[in-house]
């Protein structure tokens, strides 16, 4: 959600700081500032809105710094203000600070704080901590100001409850920055002569691809020269410096308007990706070393949970039908965030999968450690290979869809969702499945990206569609079986991008109340591939159309009959039902991103979301 980033060098920190500000624009922000040495004391620049307002504000100071921390907030305590935009200054206005986060006990330490004297000037809680901070500090009678800045961080965390990812700065230790996290992302950039701090490798990956990713109750002390790692309570830490697997570029839009059109477009190569070493002609079956799983455990697995939120929830919603069609599992999909507070029944036989784009999830990371409490083997979906999740859980499954920049997942949603089946496949295979069905879904399955290439030739047709439909405030999304999941994906899309509001539903489900809402002002989109339901869907097609209801549909070729119930109608290649998924997905993500233009939004910035939920 907020960004962090922070350096030490040889180099002027401004235009470095303001960079990786931009870089981390996709998590979603709403105000943003900086804080820099300059020898004598701290210049703390901050402007609510677009990153834009603080590059003016930093034109307009011109400071000189060769260390300083920044910061994009996106608010949970106190609205989008200047004063309320980070760093935020302790008590002496000697300390700065940068936070992720929340602080959930900043009210007692607010009011403690109060009564020794501390004025606050924002409504934050990011502030309470900074004043903490500062108040552990200036107490101490360490002469070296160095230790003193480390031992008043460590102090001031030990009285926290919540969540952090931090950065702070100090005039009296103005060679030094130390950072600490629990529960939000913190990466340390090695280079040469400089040091970075980051919440996010893609704000340092045009500097240094040499990082290490710190650990829940870490506390890190950065110079241009070195760097410690230390645990909360003491003692030296783990540390595994690990190499950035991707470039800039990979970060960048390239000739693309927006990034998400451009990660929409590299789905061919990102799903290949995903399958790449995974598929075994020989015995007909997927490669998953991974799992780090036996077949002879595999094969003892009674059921399986997938938990996710978001568009990974919409994929191990479509990972249930997949894994008991073809592995013919009891398998069930909750919501993260309210696996963790559920008390749900499960055995020793049991196998929980974690699914996460940034592997970062609070809620999912919460549903994995509250999983683990009651013994169930966790294994994660993540794309992100050194990120929390990955590293708690037993095993997995990495999607390598690479860096996904845009708010709006649409590649990480198909990368998922083709891991799913890898998933089914193989425990299809131990149980029931022939080899000569695997063999034949192998097949399919390599095919699958050329025809989402051929699903992109026709973007032209879906933007005019997503014109002539760009100006209505609401819209129904339909599917039946593997596409009811692709249904709500679908409306998420659309109310994330366009803020149209979206619901997804199951086709069958129409007359059971949904149907009250069709009127010719709110066009419906019928995922309608040509499968066992087929005719039920042209049904409720019908339906919608008897009542006026204008209809989007997304049919398979070389059945043009839908034309005669649809107004419109985008068509997919054909392919086995299992996969289809894989494919209606496509125009609906198409269809989203074009309203979202025609109606002026921001596509990659979408209001009052952020790409990684890491806070409650």
């Amino acid at each position: 959600m907020c960004g962090i980033i922070g350096y030490i060098g040889n180099r002027q920190a401004s235009p470095i700081l303001l960079d990786g500000l931009r870089r981390l624009e996709y998590r979603g922000y709403d105000s943003a500032g900086m804080a820099l040495q300059n020898g004598k004391d701290l210049q703390v620049l901050r402007r609510a809105g677009r990153i834009d307002n603080l590059a003016l504000l930093v034109a307009e100071k011109k400071p000189q710094s060769h260390a300083g921390i920044s910061h994009t907030r996106w608010a949970t305590h106190g609205a989008p203000t200047d004063e309320n935009a980070h760093p935020h200054r302790d008590q002496s206005g000697k300390l700065a600070l940068v936070h992720n986060g929340v602080i959930e006990n900043y009210q007692t330490l607010r009011d403690a704080l109060k009564l020794d004297g501390h004025l606050f000037t924002s409504e934050t809680d990011t502030e309470v901590l900074a004043h903490l901070v500062g108040k552990y500090y200036d107490e101490s009678s360490d002469a070296d100001p160095v230790q003193r800045l480390i031992s008043a961080v460590q102090s001031a965390l030990v009285r926290v409850k919540g969540t952090y990812g931090i950065a702070v700065i100090h005039t009296e230790a103005p060679e030094v920055m130390v950072g600490a996290r629990l529960g939000s992302p913190l990466v340390v950039g090695l280079g040469e002569g400089e040091h970075f701090l980051a919440s996010d490798v893609s704000a340092i990956v045009a500097h240094t691809k040499d990082v290490i990713y710190l650990n829940d109750y870490d506390v890190v002390t950065i110079t241009k020269s070195g760097f410690d790692v230390k645990h909360l309570e003491g003692g030296i830490a783990k540390v595994l410096v690990s190499r950035v697997d991707f470039t800039e570029e990979d970060a960048e839009m390239g000739d693309f308007p927006h990034f998400m059109l451009k990660e929409i477009y590299e789905q061919p190569q990102s799903i290949q990706n995903a399958l790449r070493g995974r598929l075994s002609r020989d015995e007909a079956t997927a490669v998953l070393g991974g799992l780090q799983m036996s077949p002879q455990e595999l094969r003892g697995i009674d059921r399986i949970i997938l938990a996710g939120c978001g568009t990974a929830y919409h994929a191990a919603m479509v990972g249930e039908y997949l894994i008991e069609t073809l592995a013919r599992v009891p398998t069930e999909v909750e919501i993260a965030s309210e696996f963790r507070y559920r008390n749900v029944p499960t055995d020793k036989n049991t196998l929980q999968f974690v699914v996460s784009q940034s592997g970062e999830t609070i809620d999912t990371l919460a549903a994995l450690r509250e999983a683990k409490r009651k013994g169930i083997k966790v294994l994660g979906i993540v794309n992100n290979v050194a990120s929390t999740i990955a590293r708690e859980t037993d095993g997995g499954i990495y999607i390598h869809a690479g860096p996904e920049i845009g708010v709006a997942a649409t590649k990480s949603f198909t990368s998922q969702v083709a891991v799913m089946t890898l998933l089914s496949l193989l425990l299809g295979r131990i149980r029931n499945m022939s080899s000569t069905d695997g063999l034949e879904l192998i097949e399919e399955m390599e095919a699958i990206p050329d025809k989402i290439t051929a699903i992109l030739k026709q973007a032209d047709h879906i933007k005019e569609i997503a014109n002539k439909y760009a100006h209505v405030e609401g819209m129904l999304f339909m599917g039946r079986q593997m596409n009811y999941p692709v249904a709500m994906e679908g409306a998420l899309k659309m109310k994330e991008i366009s803020y149209i509001y979206a619901s997804g539903h199951p086709s069958a489900e129409l007359k059971h109340g949904v149907i009250a809402l069709v009127k010719p002002e709110l066009p419906s989109v019928f995922i309608a591939p040509h499968d066992a339901v087929f005719e039920k869907n042209i049904s409720n097609i019908e339906e919608v159309k008897a009542r006026k209801g204008p209809v989007i549909a997304v049919a398979t070729e070389g059945h043009p009959g839908i034309e005669k119930v649809a107004d419109d109608v985008i068509y997919i290649p054909r392919c086995p039902s299992v996969l289809s998924p894989l494919l209606t997905v496509i125009p609906l993500q198409l269809l989203s991103y074009y309203v979202a233009v025609a109606r002026g939004c921001d596509v990659d910035k979408p209001r009052n979301l952020a790409k990684s939920v890491t806070v409650e």
